[in-house]
């Protein structure tokens, strides 16, 4: 695909569309380099890969994938495999700049990359699912490497995607290669701690918020979380456990409501049934729109991209809003929130908490020396508190709301990087 053509299915998107709006503001904001600023706004390189799978009923359906990496100045890019029927080149490209931002933000030595394939992996077979995930690391094999870019897990894949993705890059090369993904399972190099870590950080940078504002967390504290998936429902565990009321709950059928708290286990019984969430016996049902206007204390959107906007921005009645998903709010919606008061923890911030775990996998990988729960989780603390008290900073030098500072805070560390390396050739 030649460049012009790039830039025009890049360009269509809406995602990458209000990343770049985003970009443009805090660029604006912190007066960057111009040079500087407009080598942020395009990917560094883009695959486009068909993905020809042999089904379970013989016949053969080719798939279309991508992995994109957008700036590899800090280190060797960073991003996770999506498998969802809305994969665009476009939302590949906008997450991959959002890698980027997340990684300088926290000041990890990687870039940002993303993947996916346009699919919907509910309505395969495992086997399916194998062949699928088997011929995408085939095609991209040549892009990726513990050294050059490192898949992780993202909506739709797991950690069996990503053992599968490492046993066939070891194939290909020859000898196992742990180190080309993150978020595996334990039995082939994954870390204590991934498979929850960004909810957990989302409670962490929650945490982070109500001591800054002042509030005590407690059993008088509501919460609501949209997207009650792998981050959405460990967020709400990690809330609930340090004393939370959980009030409010939804995937993409619906969602339950019960003022006197959700009972988080009998969810899991539920959902381990494979019940409809929205068919909980203890909880009234509510639409996923409904959800999110609920009176709370706490508001955790965790499910997928542009669910607050300026059309219902207004009706959100939460003190906390930590973005579990990526994009949750749109560039017009933040100045409504803001003007209400919400406080609002940007999912460059929030949601790093896979991220940051995927680095410390990644680090005891290459170390040959793996670390026990307690520390990753107190690893994470450390890096989330470093990270938002930086941000709380920007906020105050700057004066402007959370997610303008924390993008200040990334590409501010990003910059004086690529400044420092110089322009090639």
């Amino acid at each position: 695909m030649n460049n012009e053509l790039l830039n025009m299915e890049l360009l269509s998107g809406p995602l990458y569309q209000n990343a770049i709006r985003q970009l443009d503001l805090a660029c604006d904001t912190m007066k960057l380099d111009p040079n500087v600023a407009a080598r942020l706004k395009y990917p560094k390189r883009a695959l486009i890969v068909s993905v020809p799978v042999r089904m379970d009923d013989g016949h053969i359906k080719v798939f279309e994938g991508y992995r994109v990496q957008h700036n590899m100045t800090l280190g060797p890019g960073k991003g996770g495999i999506r498998y969802h029927p809305s994969v665009t080149l476009s939302e590949t490209a906008a997450l991959a700049m959002l890698m980027t931002l997340k990684c300088a933000l926290f000041g990890l030595p990687l870039g940002g990359a993303k993947g996916g394939v346009r699919c919907n992996a509910n309505h395969m077979s495992r086997g399916e699912k194998q062949r699928l995930t088997r011929r995408y690391t085939t095609e991209i094999a040549n892009f990726i490497g513990p050294d050059k870019d490192i898949p992780a897990p993202d909506i739709g894949t797991d950690e069996q995607t990503m053992a599968w993705m490492m046993d066939t890059y070891s194939q290909l090369i020859g000898f196992a290669i742990p180190g080309v993904v993150t978020g595996k399972p334990l039995e082939v190099g994954g870390s204590l701690g991934r498979t929850d870590s960004t909810g957990q950080g989302v409670a962490y940078s929650v945490m982070c918020a109500a001591k800054h504002l002042g509030i005590t967390l407690d059993k008088n504290t509501t919460v609501v979380v949209q997207g009650y998936g792998k981050v959405g429902a460990s967020a709400a565990r990690k809330m609930n456990k340090i004393g939370c009321t959980i009030i409010g709950a939804s995937d993409e059928n619906g969602g339950i409501y019960n003022p006197k708290g959700l009972d988080l286990q009998k969810i899991s019984d539920h959902l381990a049934a494979k019940n409809p969430l929205n068919t909980f016996p203890d909880a009234e049902p509510v639409t996923n729109s409904e959800l999110l206007e609920l009176k709370c204390d706490v508001l955790i959107p965790a499910a997928v991209e542009s669910q607050i906007t300026e059309k219902n921005a207004a009706r959100i009645k939460c003190k906390i809003l930590a973005e579990g998903a990526n994009s949750p709010t749109t560039q017009e919606a933040d100045p409504i929130l803001y003007d209400k008061g919400i406080f609002l923890i940007p999912d460059i911030l929030a949601n790093a908490g896979g991220v940051t775990v995927s680095y410390f996998e990644w680090v005891q990988g290459l170390q040959k020396f793996f670390w026990d729960e307690k520390e990753v989780n107190n690893r994470l603390w450390n890096i989330m508190s470093d990270t938002f008290d930086k941000v709380i900073l920007t906020q105050k030098e700057f004066k402007v709301n959370m997610r303008l500072s924390a993008l200040i805070s990334s590409i501010r560390h990003l910059s004086k990087a690529m400044l420092v390396r110089g322009f090639f050739p």
